[in-house]
């Protein structure tokens, strides 16, 4: 008998939604990054949680929690963020 992988859970939309974003510590990070997601998440919606450096003070995390409405605004959510090319990763 082989183990099926277990599948991954599906999101119910709309939902409340954790983002966090990864980019290199500068002046204006966390505004950009906070003005991004506004624009994919409007209506006020969006919650900043918090901004922390990392232990060397090359990174720069923001975490965030949108209104979710669906995968198409996650997927151009996360494109536009690596676009800027000051984000390294969004989890």
């Amino acid at each position: 008998m082989t183990d099926k992988p277990a599948d991954a859970p599906r999101i119910e939309f709309p939902c409340r939604y954790p983002i966090k974003v990864i980019g290199t510590a500068e002046e204006g990070f966390a505004d950009l990054v906070v003005r991004i997601v506004e624009q994919h998440a409007p209506g006020g919606e969006t919650r900043l949680i918090e901004v922390l450096d990392s232990k060397n003070g090359r990174f720069l995390s923001v975490r965030l929690e949108i209104h979710a409405t669906g995968p198409e605004q996650l997927q151009a959510l996360h494109a536009e963020l690596k676009a800027t090319g000051k984000v390294h990763m969004v989890l």
